[in-house]
């Protein structure tokens, strides 16, 4: 595959890069590390043509979007695709008390859920801010699913908040111009299905539930993508790890230490892809987009040589009977399309 290669986003006519980079390490994911190296990081992905980029308020606390945004300061607007999201406001607080969470240093800065039309507008033009920059290309809203608020019943609030105020602000702003796309960055299928329901929405980022390992996308969500013309974005294609580093001891997945189960599926599909000579982790990144509704897939990465291992991984040949080996052996569900050739 040819990270170049464009799809059109939706209906909107927007056609975005088929690789693009998520920014989640920049807001030191897991681990610190220094600001050359975020730069260095930001720098390498454009060079190599990666042009789409996907940040979010809650990555370092503003870390990640201060970072990105820094990175990119003097390249010409039009050369590049910004994502980022709304539904927490930042606000200033002693460091000594923040809880970054998965992000281990991080702004002195606490996130505050707010889904209401000012809530929105507010994250959005504060992300103008950080982002140096004043427009954006593709608005979500972040995290209206019950694997971040904890129950149905609170994602069931979140999501009329949303429909009540922030729906609204998100129509306002693509009207004016400012945003080209509006959608959900989300780990479920089900918050996307919602959307999809209730809204004029052109795409959702699906983390992790679209992948080498998950495909039950394919049940409900998909086919209303495909009726409605919605594109998916798909972030998370290693499954937060386990499908990059392979089925070690501390292979993570789901943002977790990986469980039996999932480490021993894990391995039979490696066994297929050394019966191949097939990279694990090109298969991960290049399935996703076997389907039409798929327009890109959004891997992150903290260093340079990781940014240059995605891209070549991603250009790596991938010969047709791997995918239906894959299928025969009930690693891969035999509706799932695959890429081209396959």
């Amino acid at each position: 595959m040819d990270p170049g290669d464009r799809r059109s986003l939706g209906r909107t006519g927007l056609p975005v890069p088929t690789l693009g980079f998520g920014c989640a390490p920049l807001g030191n994911m897991y681990a610190e590390f220094d600001d050359e190296q975020a730069r260095a990081t930001v720098r390498t992905a454009f060079d190599l043509g990666l042009r789409l980029f996907d940040t979010a308020p809650l990555y370092g606390h503003g870390l990640a979007e201060h970072r990105l945004g820094e990175a990119l300061r003097w390249q010409p607007r039009d050369s590049y695709l910004l994502s980022t999201k709304v539904g927490r406001l930042l606000r200033p607080r002693d460091p000594a008390t923040v809880d970054g969470g998965l992000f281990k240093r991080v702004l002195p800065f606490e996130g505050v859920y707010d889904y209401s039309y000012d809530g929105v507008m507010r994250s959005f033009e504060d992300s103008l801010q950080r982002l140096g920059t004043w427009r954006v290309d593709i608005l979500l809203v972040h995290d209206v699913d019950v694997w971040t608020h904890g129950s149905e019943e609170a994602r069931r609030q979140r999501f009329r908040e949303v429909m009540e105020g922030g729906y609204r602000a998100l129509l306002e702003l693509r009207e004016a111009g400012v945003i080209r796309a509006i959608g959900a960055g989300v780990n479920e299928v089900e918050a996307c299905e919602a959307f999809a329901r209730a809204g004029d929405f052109d795409c959702f980022l699906l983390a992790g539930r679209y992948t080498l390992l998950e495909q039950g996308a394919l049940d409900s969500l998909l086919p209303l993508c495909a009726e409605k013309g919605i594109s998916l974005l798909i972030g998370g294609p290693y499954n937060t790890g386990i499908l990059a580093t392979g089925a070690r001891p501390d292979a993570w997945y789901n943002y977790a230490p990986a469980p039996p189960e999932i480490r021993d599926r894990v391995r039979r599909i490696e066994t297929v892809c050394a019966e191949f000579d097939v990279p694990l982790p090109a298969a991960a990144l290049q399935f996703p987009l076997g389907h039409p509704n798929v327009a890109s897939v959004v891997p992150g990465g903290r260093t340079p040589e990781e940014v240059r291992r995605n891209r070549a991984l991603f250009s790596t040949p991938i010969p047709a009977p791997f995918w239906q080996a894959l299928k025969d052996r009930g690693l891969l569900r035999g509706d799932a399309p695959v890429p081209a050739g396959g």
